[in-house]
């Protein structure tokens, strides 16, 4: 259940797909158009069918399209689907397939017309191949549960048809009302079988971009680890007049020097470029260019601290007896205990170590669904949170849930709770302090910070005596090894961690709370330090029974919006009291300098053709000199004005597809 959505934490990426996303002032540069940036993460496959990782995804939504895609008001318009429909009773989707969607080499040779069996082909190959993204569609598909699961073994019995060359029909258990912003996922996507057969292991080798065909706007043309990857425009794609830039060059970067983006974008080597406040340089940087450095607006990817309450390995600590281990397991276990951090922790300190302090607060986080995500009955989803939170407790009434503001460090609440879990703990023969094992890449100097910025609130909130974060410098690989890239929970080497976030996959709160269900998926080890599904005794300790049975609930109220969306906050009041997940910032809302036309990209707060990760380069227009903050702003009140108007009519042209 990890799909691409799952992010390591980010030291550069910067970009919200609805941030720069209308156009505005700026002459467009002349001749053939380069987009340069930087890359952090090398993917590990170029499989977008069974992807769990951004650094895949990063590349492949580029070059892939699937049925739908975002327009830049958030708008789901067609791609591969010319156009579709809906059954009156919301189960069947039928979509029909363009006449001019092709399939094209890494060497923009065309290889065959992409056709409706091709979205057969690409669900069934990635349901076999066990997908790390299945459990997207696994229950929504009539049949395919069974089909994963082996009850049945003909692929034909499953909701998926080609009725012609043109026609693909999806059929549902029960109505989804945002089934179309699934199929900008990869799991969903299309593949051509007879290329998928002759490449038959080799298909989608990370570094060979001939493992792959191509239908998208871009052609991958080289990928080398740690070095580059290259791209160019597929001069045959069907809506090529909509790809405006010719080629894409990213440059890895290990996020070691800060200074060294706002440097190459000063000297024409960049596009754009990331800027970091707590770097020497920034100072004079703010004297030269002050006009261009615009402040990006949040985006709903929500980066976290994450605990886990069942570790098993231990190479990489700083425990020096098994009565530490066991000490910390304990208090990891204690609800009070993990209040106290998250109550103790002082995240306008974390953020002030990514965007200065005077920029701290624009990517604040408290929720790990954003307050914005959803509305229903005139109300943010944040604000229905807040409702049921209030009925857990009285450290919950003056709790402000909304973004760009720390409505959680209160360092008397930290030490109320602390004090009821010490209590409870010594009696249980706990030995204090408790030590923390927290992992950081120690290459990347503002990720450093930032796990040293929480060692220093927690531990000065708390006191040393009483708990003690052991931060591990580690090599990058070596941290994305037990952490992100861990195979199984018994990899997840550490106690705490804030190296990975989510962004959301579709267009309902349940893409993010539906992901550390207990039962299944394999997020939970990603965030908790347990494999899921396993009948885990940590998970039952923690309550997490409880929560799937809340999240079931939500998920099975298919026909009331407002009360699906009601159940849902519920799920998230009891997540944001057990404090097993801690909510830092979103990934945009960043210092950036850019020469990208503010909001030409595709805009979404979900899926793979519209938010901030992937960075996506359909529609992206370039000008000559860098943007300045009074032409950002100008085209962000022009793109609001316009994206209100363009949703509403959207809305109004949904009703058309109901047949």
């Amino acid at each position: 259940m990890k799909t691409r959505k799952v992010l390591a934490l980010a030291g550069v990426t910067l970009l919200a797909a609805g941030v720069l996303a209308a156009c505005s002032g700026g002459s467009a540069t002349k001749g053939e158009q380069t987009f340069a940036f930087t890359y952090e993460t090398d993917p590990d496959n170029l499989n977008y069918l069974t992807t769990s990782k951004a650094a895949t995804s990063n590349i492949t939504s580029n070059v892939i399209d699937g049925l739908l895609e975002n327009d830049r008001y958030g708008n789901l318009v067609p791609s591969m689907a010319e156009d579709w429909s809906v059954s009156k009773d919301g189960l069947t989707y039928t979509y029909k397939i363009r006449q001019d969607a092709k399939w094209y080499t890494s060497e923009g040779e065309e290889y065959a017309p992409v056709k409706a069996q091709d979205f057969v082909t690409g669900l069934k190959y990635a349901t076999d191949k066990k997908s790390q993204a299945l459990y997207l569609v696994q229950d929504s598909i009539k049949g395919l549960d069974a089909y994963a699961k082996g009850e049945n073994k003909d692929f034909s019995q499953v909701g998926i048809k080609a009725l012609d060359d043109q026609t693909v029909q999806y059929t549902l258990n029960k109505p989804e009302s945002f089934w179309n912003s699934k199929t900008t996922m990869g799991v969903l996507a299309p593949v051509n079988e007879e290329f998928l057969n002759s490449k038959g292991d080799d298909f989608a080798k990370a570094t060979d971009p001939s493992s792959i065909l191509y239908n998208g706007p871009y052609l991958l043309k080289s990928l080398v680890a740690k070095s580059s990857v290259e791209f160019a425009k597929n001069p045959n794609y069907w809506d090529k007049d909509n790809v405006h830039v010719d080629k894409i060059k990213l440059s890895f970067w290990d996020g070691q020097d800060t200074s060294k983006p706002a440097e190459n974008f000063k000297d024409g080597s960049l596009t754009a470029a990331r800027l970091y406040p707590t770097n020497a340089s920034f100072a004079e940087l703010e004297k030269t260019m002050k006009d261009n450095i615009v402040y990006t607006q949040q985006d709903s990817t929500t980066y976290l601290v994450g605990t886990n309450i069942d570790r098993q390995s231990y190479k990489y600590t700083s425990k020096t007896s098994d009565e530490q281990k066991t000490s910390t397991k304990k208090a990891l276990l204690n609800k009070d205990f993990r209040q106290a951090i998250a109550f103790g922790f002082d995240r306008t300190a974390y953020a002030s170590q990514v965007n200065g302090a005077s920029g701290a607060s624009k990517i604040l986080r408290n929720l790990f669904v954003p307050p914005t995500f959803v509305q229903a009955d005139g109300k943010n989803f944040g604000d229905m949170v807040k409702e049921k939170l209030v009925t857990y407790g009285d450290e919950w009434k003056d709790v402000n849930l909304a973004d760009a503001q720390d409505g959680l460090y209160n360092p008397e609440k930290a030490k109320a709770e602390f004090a009821k879990a010490k209590s409870a703990l010594q009696a249980e023969g706990v030995q204090f302090p408790i030590h923390l094992d927290m992992p950081v890449d120690q290459t990347a100097t503002t990720k450093v910070q930032r796990v040293q910025s929480f060692k220093q609130s927690v531990e000065e909130t708390l006191g040393a005596d009483n708990i003690v974060i052991d931060i591990q410098q580690l090599q990058k690989d070596e941290v994305l090894n037990i952490t992100y890239f861990a195979e199984t929970a018994a990899g997840e080497d550490w106690d705490i961690s804030d190296n990975v976030g989510w962004n959301p996959d579709f267009a309902d709160p349940s893409t993010y709370l539906d992901i550390i269900k207990p039962s299944v998926g394999e997020n939970t080890k990603t965030y908790l330090g347990f494999d899921s599904g396993t009948d885990n005794a940590a998970a039952k300790k923690v309550g997490l029974n409880d929560y799937e049975k809340l999240v079931t609930e939500a998920g099975n109220e298919t026909i009331d919006v407002a009360k699906r969306y009601d159940k849902y906050a519920a799920a998230q009041a009891w997540l944001t009291d057990s404090a097993l997940i801690i909510p830092t910032t979103s990934l945009t809302g960043r210092p950036i300098l850019s020469k990208m036309v503010p909001f030409t990209m595709p805009f979404a707060f979900s899926g793979n053709k519209g938010t901030s990760d992937p960075l996506l380069y359909k529609y992206l227009e370039l000008q000559d000199k860098a943007v300045t903050v009074d032409e950002y702003q100008k085209a962000q009140d022009k793109w609001m004005k316009e994206k209100e108007e363009s949703n509403k009519k959207a809305q109004e042209e949904l009703a058309k597809h109901v047949k």
